[in-house]
Protein backbone atom coordinates (compact mmCIF):
# COMPACT_ATOMS: atom_id res chain seq x y z
CA UNK A 1 0.00 0.00 0.00
CA UNK A 2 1.65 3.40 -1.33
CA UNK A 3 2.22 5.97 1.89
CA UNK A 4 0.12 9.11 1.67
CA UNK A 5 2.23 11.51 0.21
CA UNK A 6 2.60 14.79 2.53
CA UNK A 7 2.76 18.26 1.28
CA UNK A 8 4.15 21.44 2.55
CA UNK A 9 4.43 24.99 1.56
CA UNK A 10 3.62 29.01 2.04
CA UNK A 11 0.14 30.17 0.56
CA UNK A 12 0.03 34.25 0.13
CA UNK A 13 -4.03 35.53 -0.03
CA UNK A 14 -3.68 39.01 -1.69
CA UNK A 15 -6.64 41.76 -3.11
CA UNK A 16 -7.18 44.94 -2.55
CA UNK A 17 -8.25 46.20 1.04
CA UNK A 18 -11.38 44.65 2.43
CA UNK A 19 -11.43 41.88 -0.01
CA UNK A 20 -11.83 39.30 3.16
CA UNK A 21 -8.37 38.05 3.27
CA UNK A 22 -7.85 38.50 7.02
CA UNK A 23 -11.20 36.21 8.10
CA UNK A 24 -10.35 33.95 4.97
CA UNK A 25 -7.41 33.25 7.08
CA UNK A 26 -9.19 32.75 10.32
CA UNK A 27 -11.85 30.57 8.86
CA UNK A 28 -8.81 27.97 6.97
CA UNK A 29 -6.94 28.03 10.01
CA UNK A 30 -10.15 27.10 12.44
CA UNK A 31 -9.12 30.39 14.83
CA UNK A 32 -8.97 33.80 14.98
CA UNK A 33 -5.20 34.59 14.10
CA UNK A 34 -5.92 37.89 11.58
CA UNK A 35 -7.92 40.73 12.72
CA UNK A 36 -10.45 41.80 10.86
CA UNK A 37 -12.56 45.19 10.15
CA UNK A 38 -15.31 46.41 8.09
CA UNK A 39 -12.40 49.33 7.55
CA UNK A 40 -10.37 48.62 4.19
CA UNK A 41 -6.39 48.35 5.29
CA UNK A 42 -6.70 46.55 8.85
CA UNK A 43 -3.43 44.42 8.03
CA UNK A 44 -0.62 46.16 8.32
CA UNK A 45 1.52 42.96 9.03
CA UNK A 46 2.02 39.89 7.36
CA UNK A 47 0.21 36.95 9.40
CA UNK A 48 1.19 33.48 9.21
CA UNK A 49 -1.78 31.14 9.84
CA UNK A 50 -0.90 27.24 10.13
CA UNK A 51 -3.46 25.04 8.57
CA UNK A 52 -2.64 21.53 9.66
CA UNK A 53 -3.77 18.40 8.21
CA UNK A 54 -2.88 14.32 7.96
CA UNK A 55 -1.09 14.30 4.25
CA UNK A 56 -0.18 18.78 4.62
CA UNK A 57 1.07 21.45 6.65
CA UNK A 58 -0.62 25.19 5.43
CA UNK A 59 1.03 28.11 5.68
CA UNK A 60 -0.74 31.16 5.16
CA UNK A 61 0.73 34.36 4.76
CA UNK A 62 -2.07 37.50 5.19
CA UNK A 63 -0.87 40.71 3.75
CA UNK A 64 -1.85 44.34 3.35
CA UNK A 65 -4.51 44.65 0.38
CA UNK A 66 -2.60 46.20 -2.68
CA UNK A 67 -3.50 49.24 -3.59
CA UNK A 68 -2.26 52.64 -5.81
CA UNK A 69 -0.04 54.46 -2.62
CA UNK A 70 -0.83 57.80 -1.46
CA UNK A 71 1.47 57.87 1.28
CA UNK A 72 5.25 56.13 2.28
CA UNK A 73 3.26 53.86 4.59
CA UNK A 74 1.32 52.49 1.35
CA UNK A 75 4.23 52.65 -0.88
CA UNK A 76 6.18 50.03 2.35
CA UNK A 77 2.98 47.79 2.74
CA UNK A 78 3.07 47.35 -1.28
CA UNK A 79 6.47 46.66 -0.99
CA UNK A 80 5.62 44.19 1.51
CA UNK A 81 3.36 42.04 -0.45
CA UNK A 82 5.68 42.29 -3.23
CA UNK A 83 8.29 40.32 -1.46
CA UNK A 84 5.78 38.30 0.10
CA UNK A 85 4.62 37.08 -3.43
CA UNK A 86 8.56 36.18 -4.29
CA UNK A 87 8.22 33.47 -1.70
CA UNK A 88 5.27 31.84 -1.66
CA UNK A 89 4.70 28.28 -3.25
CA UNK A 90 0.83 29.57 -4.31
CA UNK A 91 -1.01 33.00 -4.31
CA UNK A 92 -5.22 33.12 -3.48
CA UNK A 93 -6.30 36.03 -5.36
CA UNK A 94 -9.39 37.45 -3.21
CA UNK A 95 -12.07 39.31 -4.96
CA UNK A 96 -15.16 39.96 -2.85
CA UNK A 97 -18.49 38.57 -4.96
CA UNK A 98 -20.81 41.20 -3.10
CA UNK A 99 -18.49 43.93 -5.24
CA UNK A 100 -18.17 44.53 -9.17
CA UNK A 101 -14.83 43.54 -10.30
CA UNK A 102 -12.82 46.93 -10.40
CA UNK A 103 -10.20 49.20 -11.17
CA UNK A 104 -8.43 47.98 -8.19
CA UNK A 105 -9.34 44.29 -9.15
CA UNK A 106 -7.39 44.73 -12.52
CA UNK A 107 -4.58 46.49 -11.38
CA UNK A 108 -3.70 43.43 -8.95
CA UNK A 109 -4.39 41.06 -11.57
CA UNK A 110 -1.87 42.60 -14.18
CA UNK A 111 0.72 42.76 -11.04
CA UNK A 112 -0.30 38.69 -10.36
CA UNK A 113 -0.18 37.73 -14.35
CA UNK A 114 3.32 38.00 -14.21
CA UNK A 115 3.66 36.31 -11.28
CA UNK A 116 1.33 33.07 -12.69
CA UNK A 117 3.06 33.27 -16.31
CA UNK A 118 7.01 34.10 -15.89
CA UNK A 119 9.79 32.00 -15.98
CA UNK A 120 9.61 30.87 -12.17
CA UNK A 121 5.78 30.97 -12.40
CA UNK A 122 3.27 30.44 -9.50
CA UNK A 123 0.06 29.41 -9.71
CA UNK A 124 -2.14 31.65 -8.84
CA UNK A 125 -6.00 30.43 -7.67
CA UNK A 126 -8.74 33.00 -7.87
CA UNK A 127 -11.12 33.70 -4.77
CA UNK A 128 -14.23 34.80 -4.94
CA UNK A 129 -15.13 35.42 -1.10
CA UNK A 130 -18.57 36.36 0.45
CA UNK A 131 -20.02 34.25 -1.75
CA UNK A 132 -22.98 34.06 0.91
CA UNK A 133 -23.98 37.80 -0.14
CA UNK A 134 -24.95 37.10 -3.23
CA UNK A 135 -27.43 35.11 -5.18
CA UNK A 136 -26.43 31.97 -7.70
CA UNK A 137 -27.11 34.10 -10.60
CA UNK A 138 -24.62 36.97 -9.32
CA UNK A 139 -22.09 34.65 -7.88
CA UNK A 140 -22.03 32.87 -11.37
CA UNK A 141 -21.69 36.18 -13.50
CA UNK A 142 -19.11 37.08 -10.70
CA UNK A 143 -16.93 33.47 -11.64
CA UNK A 144 -16.89 34.30 -15.16
CA UNK A 145 -15.34 38.20 -14.73
CA UNK A 146 -13.23 36.76 -12.42
CA UNK A 147 -11.84 33.94 -15.06
CA UNK A 148 -11.65 36.67 -17.71
CA UNK A 149 -9.16 38.67 -15.63
CA UNK A 150 -5.77 36.97 -15.67
CA UNK A 151 -4.36 32.90 -16.38
CA UNK A 152 -5.71 31.73 -13.31
CA UNK A 153 -4.91 27.90 -11.96
CA UNK A 154 -8.38 27.72 -10.26
CA UNK A 155 -11.46 29.36 -9.42
CA UNK A 156 -12.95 28.57 -6.20
CA UNK A 157 -16.26 30.76 -4.65
CA UNK A 158 -16.12 30.81 -1.05
CA UNK A 159 -17.76 32.36 2.20
CA UNK A 160 -15.62 32.09 5.34
CA UNK A 161 -18.68 33.50 7.42
CA UNK A 162 -20.96 29.99 6.65
CA UNK A 163 -17.68 27.73 5.56
CA UNK A 164 -18.97 27.19 2.19
CA UNK A 165 -16.53 25.77 0.33
CA UNK A 166 -13.77 26.78 2.73
CA UNK A 167 -12.58 22.72 2.75
CA UNK A 168 -12.40 22.45 -1.19
CA UNK A 169 -10.46 25.61 -1.47
CA UNK A 170 -8.11 24.42 1.10
CA UNK A 171 -8.00 21.10 -0.87
CA UNK A 172 -7.04 23.00 -3.79
CA UNK A 173 -4.06 25.20 -2.45
CA UNK A 174 -2.79 22.41 -0.96
CA UNK A 175 -2.39 20.57 -3.89
CA UNK A 176 -0.18 23.27 -5.17
CA UNK A 177 2.07 22.73 -2.72
CA UNK A 178 5.67 20.70 -2.88
CA UNK A 179 6.18 17.62 -1.45
CA UNK A 180 8.31 18.01 1.73
CA UNK A 181 7.72 17.05 5.56
CA UNK A 182 6.06 19.90 8.06
CA UNK A 183 7.32 23.05 8.94
CA UNK A 184 6.03 23.76 12.37
CA UNK A 185 5.19 21.64 14.93
CA UNK A 186 1.43 20.60 15.23
CA UNK A 187 -0.58 22.27 17.26
CA UNK A 188 1.04 25.71 16.57
CA UNK A 189 -1.28 28.13 14.65
CA UNK A 190 0.98 31.03 13.99
CA UNK A 191 4.58 32.28 14.17
CA UNK A 192 3.83 35.97 15.09
CA UNK A 193 5.42 37.01 18.43
CA UNK A 194 2.59 37.61 21.10
CA UNK A 195 3.40 41.17 21.50
CA UNK A 196 2.07 41.57 17.71
CA UNK A 197 -0.76 39.60 17.91
CA UNK A 198 -1.77 42.08 21.57
CA UNK A 199 -1.02 45.24 19.20
CA UNK A 200 -3.42 43.88 16.68
CA UNK A 201 -6.31 42.88 18.94
CA UNK A 202 -6.56 46.21 20.77
CA UNK A 203 -6.17 48.20 16.79
CA UNK A 204 -9.50 45.82 15.87
CA UNK A 205 -11.08 47.12 19.25
CA UNK A 206 -10.19 50.70 18.64
CA UNK A 207 -11.35 50.59 14.93
CA UNK A 208 -14.96 49.48 15.53
CA UNK A 209 -17.60 52.28 15.32
CA UNK A 210 -15.16 55.63 14.18
CA UNK A 211 -14.83 57.36 11.23
CA UNK A 212 -13.35 56.27 7.87
CA UNK A 213 -10.27 58.12 8.14
CA UNK A 214 -9.05 56.91 11.45
CA UNK A 215 -7.83 53.40 10.36
CA UNK A 216 -4.66 54.77 8.21
CA UNK A 217 -3.69 56.89 10.90
CA UNK A 218 -3.87 54.19 13.88
CA UNK A 219 -0.60 52.70 15.12
CA UNK A 220 -0.26 50.64 18.37
CA UNK A 221 2.60 49.29 19.51
CA UNK A 222 2.44 46.96 22.68
CA UNK A 223 5.54 48.78 25.61
CA UNK A 224 5.59 45.62 27.91
CA UNK A 225 4.12 42.35 28.92
CA UNK A 226 5.12 41.52 32.36
CA UNK A 227 4.07 39.38 35.10
CA UNK A 228 2.58 40.54 38.24
CA UNK A 229 3.41 38.58 41.31
CA UNK A 230 0.41 36.04 42.30
CA UNK A 231 0.14 34.68 45.85
CA UNK A 232 0.01 31.26 46.37
CA UNK A 233 -3.91 31.37 45.97
CA UNK A 234 -4.02 32.50 42.82
CA UNK A 235 -3.90 29.78 40.02
CA UNK A 236 -4.05 31.72 37.09
CA UNK A 237 -1.50 34.53 36.22
CA UNK A 238 -1.95 37.75 35.87
CA UNK A 239 0.34 40.30 33.49
CA UNK A 240 0.40 44.02 33.23
CA UNK A 241 0.29 44.43 29.36
CA UNK A 242 0.84 48.69 28.63
CA UNK A 243 -0.02 49.40 24.96
CA UNK A 244 0.28 53.20 23.18
CA UNK A 245 -1.86 54.16 20.28
CA UNK A 246 -1.09 57.04 17.93
CA UNK A 247 -2.58 59.03 16.13
CA UNK A 248 -1.77 62.28 13.78
CA UNK A 249 -3.70 64.76 14.82
CA UNK A 250 -5.05 66.16 18.14
CA UNK A 251 -8.80 65.87 17.03
CA UNK A 252 -8.16 61.77 16.01
CA UNK A 253 -7.08 61.52 19.70
CA UNK A 254 -10.19 62.96 20.63
CA UNK A 255 -12.31 60.38 18.77
CA UNK A 256 -10.01 57.17 20.16
CA UNK A 257 -10.86 58.39 23.70
CA UNK A 258 -14.42 59.34 23.17
CA UNK A 259 -16.40 61.75 25.81
CA UNK A 260 -15.01 61.21 29.21
CA UNK A 261 -12.82 58.43 27.96
CA UNK A 262 -15.70 55.97 27.58
CA UNK A 263 -14.40 55.17 24.59
CA UNK A 264 -11.15 54.29 25.23
CA UNK A 265 -12.46 51.94 27.97
CA UNK A 266 -14.95 50.39 25.97
CA UNK A 267 -11.69 49.71 23.47
CA UNK A 268 -9.52 48.05 26.63
CA UNK A 269 -12.99 45.97 27.66
CA UNK A 270 -13.23 44.62 24.09
CA UNK A 271 -9.36 43.60 23.41
CA UNK A 272 -8.81 42.66 27.05
CA UNK A 273 -11.42 39.69 26.02
CA UNK A 274 -9.80 38.76 23.06
CA UNK A 275 -5.95 39.17 24.55
CA UNK A 276 -6.75 36.89 27.62
CA UNK A 277 -7.74 34.34 25.46
CA UNK A 278 -4.64 34.67 23.55
CA UNK A 279 -1.87 35.05 26.26
CA UNK A 280 -4.25 32.26 28.93
CA UNK A 281 -4.03 34.83 31.86
CA UNK A 282 -5.52 37.29 33.82
CA UNK A 283 -4.78 40.68 31.79
CA UNK A 284 -4.16 44.54 33.49
CA UNK A 285 -4.71 46.62 30.13
CA UNK A 286 -3.36 49.78 30.36
CA UNK A 287 -3.71 52.12 27.25
CA UNK A 288 -2.18 54.87 26.27
CA UNK A 289 -2.97 57.33 23.10
CA UNK A 290 -0.32 59.52 21.76
CA UNK A 291 -0.24 61.92 18.70
CA UNK A 292 2.75 61.54 16.59
CA UNK A 293 2.29 64.10 13.49
CA UNK A 294 1.95 62.65 10.12
CA UNK A 295 4.03 59.47 11.01
CA UNK A 296 2.77 58.33 7.84
CA UNK A 297 4.96 60.33 5.75
CA UNK A 298 7.69 60.68 8.26
CA UNK A 299 10.62 57.45 7.12
CA UNK A 300 12.14 58.18 11.07
CA UNK A 301 8.67 58.21 12.77
CA UNK A 302 7.79 54.76 10.54
CA UNK A 303 10.54 52.90 11.65
CA UNK A 304 10.02 53.49 15.54
CA UNK A 305 6.21 52.79 14.83
CA UNK A 306 7.59 48.87 13.08
CA UNK A 307 7.15 49.45 9.47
Amino acid sequence: MNAVTFRSGFACLVGRPNAGKSTLTNALVGQKVAITSMRPQTTRHTIRGIVHREDAQLVLVDTPGLHRPRTLLGERLNDLVKDTLSEVDVVGFCLPADQQVGPGDKFIAAELEAIASGRHARPVVAIATKADLVGKARLAEHLLHVDALGPWADVVPVSARTAYQVDVLTDVLVSHLPEGPALYPDGELTDEPESVMVAELVREAALEGVRDELPHSLAVVVDEIVPRGTSDREEIPMLDVRVDLFVERDSQKAIVIGKGGARLRDVGTRARREIEALLGARVFLDLHVRVAKDWQRDPKQLGRLGF
